[in-house]
């Protein structure tokens, strides 16, 4: 298996999931914005020029949530997605899918307009309708975890891949203040080896 990567990039989601699944695979780091992301090698692999994709033997894909639940549902063995047919399953898909859907959208909006875009760019009222969204979202995770450690319960999922990253980028954005269960929530996702793995360059 083969993962394109850029550091502090949505990529980071499927190298968690390889670095837990713990197959060997190769990494091929790419420079956002660079030149390579653009050639026509790479857009036969990335239509859009973007991070991550993976190719995996005869299977080339791309976006984030696809890769982690190809990935999860390649090994079986390791247990990061429920089996088909359960609730859990059921609760599994929700969640990933409110990471792309409803949770992403609203931080990245924060984050274009507090850091990313020029300040003349940037608009304060869709920050702030930004912020809004979060911590409504923050709510419904922090009720959905409760006193549990993972999402679905006791075992980690690749659900929490989804989620505990997009959470993590919030709390380095100062938006989790004052909701200890996702602190917490965070901190031990972020302890675990495969996590650090993914983070280091």
């Amino acid at each position: 298996m083969k993962l394109y990567h850029s550091p502090q990039s949505r990529s980071v989601r499927p190298r968690w999931l390889l670095e837990e699944v713990g197959a060997p695979y190769e990494l091929v780091t790419m420079e956002l914005r660079g030149a390579a992301m653009k050639s026509p090698e790479y857009l036969k692999i990335h239509p859009h020029g973007a991070v991550p994709a993976l190719v995996d033997g005869e299977v080339t894909m791309f976006e984030s949530a696809a890769i982690c639940l190809y990935l999860a549902d390649k090994f079986p063995e390791k247990h990061l997605a429920p089996p088909v047919g359960t609730p859990a399953r059921a609760r599994y898909y929700q969640w990933i899918i409110y990471t792309m859907a409803t949770f992403e959208p609203p931080v990245i909006d924060v984050f274009m307009n507090t850091v990313l875009l020029p300040e003349a760019q940037r608009s304060a009222t869709i920050a702030d309708t930004g912020r809004t969204k979060v911590a409504d979202c923050a709510r419904v995770l922090a009720e959905a975890i409760g006193s549990r450690p993972y999402l679905l319960g006791e075992q980690f999922s690749a659900a929490d891949v989804m989620v505990g990253s997009t959470l993590a980028w919030c709390q380095m954005m100062g938006l989790l203040s004052g909701i200890p269960v996702l602190d917490a929530y965070v901190q031990r996702c972020s302890e675990r080896p495969a996590f650090q793995r993914a983070q280091a360059a």
